[in-house]
């Protein structure tokens, strides 16, 4: 399929880039329905019962076993496939992509007909998790060749959809179930059939638009800065070499702890505001209820999109290592404070409190490629990205297992439910403190380990034709080239967001109501 191919993706020189953000949109928002997985967990332990569980039906710590295996395919395939991505393009990538995504939700539809859990697993979280890697990088690192004056601002575009995912994904999978579901069926295997060919269609919108620059591309009304940033490497390093750098392995860490601090608080986030402002705590008019509790996670994800966008842009501004430090310092302190403000019972400060931590765990996401392109270049930044996935993976596991087995132990230590999440906060303000002190370490990459071959391609174009990542400023394309191209596009991308972030504030009245 030539189509597919790197060269036959390569844009036009009056092309504009502002239609290639709507194409990792479309993919992102497709894969991020990882995070709204939770929704399938009732139901299919059900199956055989339908109304309620009964003797052979699937149980909870086994049907959740399908998301921790999905995240750690997804760094595995990244990290295994980032080099191959560099070399056949982004289409190619998103190709497969949607097909083994779209393919994992089928063979998981058989999985449940048939009540067999290992193609239940083999779907959603094997072929489903390899559909996430491949989706994840392809559209990130192409975004920041597009932008090399806003490179945090472009990855922010398109991991903003991934964080977005759930607020699409979550009221549309309970409506299809709801749909599906009759006397003999809990409607799970019809929507996932519903969901494969949903998401296919909507990733081959992607497919079919995204478009990668001519080598010697560059924006049109820019100039570069006179003084470059000592942050910010005009050299080039390999992802064979990277790996073998202090650097790689100091972010490992920094992304790794950022995420532990917030993927296991966000899994808890329904349970852990019900029992901190329960009518025992705070009284009856106080409490919060399960509708509420539901406008609290969505709220989460409202900030956890948002901030992907909001942190990444600010980045451009003040830096990488600068914006990481702001989150581990503000982070830390925020953590540290939880356990007074539930005991409090100061349920807005609460809420203020864990959605700025929530848009700091998205803004690590998204500042992260920026980061990595600032030390090592652009030469294969997708493939580093896709490496460096693995502390996902492993924080995939660590904040899990933090927040609910201390929390568990709390409890059956005697500790009432409202103040067993207190040494489980305190652990997370520390684990962003050693956080902190990875960032502090971070200094530019020495120069033994730089590509020569690729930084002498480099300079053998104009140096004036290069603009930098962080102090370049940002001039809005004409739309001359694209025109109603550009909002067709962007629309295509923007419907089905916008449908999840009105659910969401239909729930969050809930919460102060």
């Amino acid at each position: 399929m030539s189509f597919l191919d790197r060269k036959n993706t390569i844009a036009p020189a009056d092309f504009n880039r502002w239609l290639v953000p709507p194409a990792a949109l479309a993919v992102h928002l497709s894969i991020g329905q990882i995070y709204a997985y939770s929704v399938f967990n009732d139901p299919l332990t059900k199956i055989i019962g339908i109304t309620e569980s009964a003797a052979g039906d699937w149980k909870l710590t086994t049907v959740g076993w399908v998301f921790s295996i999905a995240l750690a395919m997804l760094g595995a395939s990244a990290a295994l496939f980032g080099t191959w991505l560099e070399r056949v393009g982004p289409r190619k990538a998103m190709f497969v992509s949607a097909c083994c995504f779209s393919l994992g939700f089928i063979i998981s539809a058989i999985g449940v007909w048939m009540h067999n859990l290992w193609l239940f697993y083999l779907g959603n979280g094997v072929l489903g998790g390899i559909g996430l890697g491949l989706g994840y990088i392809g559209p990130v690192s192409t975004l920041m060749k597009w932008f090399p004056d806003k490179p945090g601002m472009a990855t922010g575009l398109a991991i903003m959809g991934f964080g977005g995912g759930a607020m699409l994904a979550s009221p549309l999978s309970v409506a299809l179930i709801n749909f599906f579901s009759s006397p003999t069926s809990v409607g799970v295997a019809e929507t996932y059939v519903a969901l494969g060919i949903f998401y296919f269609i909507f990733m081959m919108f992607g497919v079919f638009t995204i478009r990668v620059p001519a080598d010697n591309w560059k924006p049109k009304g820019f100039t570069a800065p006179a003084k470059s940033k000592k942050m910010v490497s005009q050299n080039h390093v390999s992802a064979a070499q990277a790996i073998k750098t202090p650097q790689f392995w100091l972010l490992f860490w920094i992304l790794c702890l950022n995420v532990t601090a917030g993927i296991g608080v966000l899994g808890q986030a329904s349970v852990m505001i019900q029992e901190l402002f329960s009518e025992v705590s705070v009284g009856k008019e106080a409490a919060v209820s399960v509708a509420a509790a539901a406008g609290f996670v969505g709220l989460l994800s409202l900030f956890n999109m948002g901030g992907r966008f909001f942190w990444s842009s600010i980045s451009d501004k003040i830096g990488r290592k600068n914006t990481y430090t702001i989150f581990f310092i503000l982070g830390s302190l925020l953590y540290f404070m939880v356990p007074s403000i539930g005991e409090s019972g100061n349920k807005a400060l609460f809420v203020i409190g864990f959605c700025v931590i929530m848009s700091m765990y998205g803004g690590g996401f998204a500042a992260i490629p920026a980061y990595l392109r600032d030390l090592f270049g652009t030469f294969q930044v997708g493939a580093i990205h896709g490496r460096l996935l693995l502390a996902w993976s492993t924080a995939a596991v660590l904040g899990p297992v933090l927040v609910n087995y201390i929390r568990q132990s709390q409890i059956e230590s005697g500790v009432p439910a409202a103040q067993a999440y207190s040494v489980t906060m305190y652990i997370m303000a520390g684990l962003l403190v050693v956080g902190l002190l990875c960032n502090l370490l971070v200094k530019p990459v020495h120069e033994k380990h730089h590509d020569k071959t690729v930084k002498q391609s480099a300079e053998s174009r104009n140096p004036e034709d290069e603009t930098t990542l962080s102090d370049a400023y940002l001039v809005v394309d004409k739309v001359s080239h694209g025109g109603g191209r550009v909002w067709l596009y962007w629309l295509v991308a923007i419907v089905p967001l916008s449908y999840g972030v009105i659910m969401v504030f239909a729930k969050v009245f809930d919460l102060f109501k």
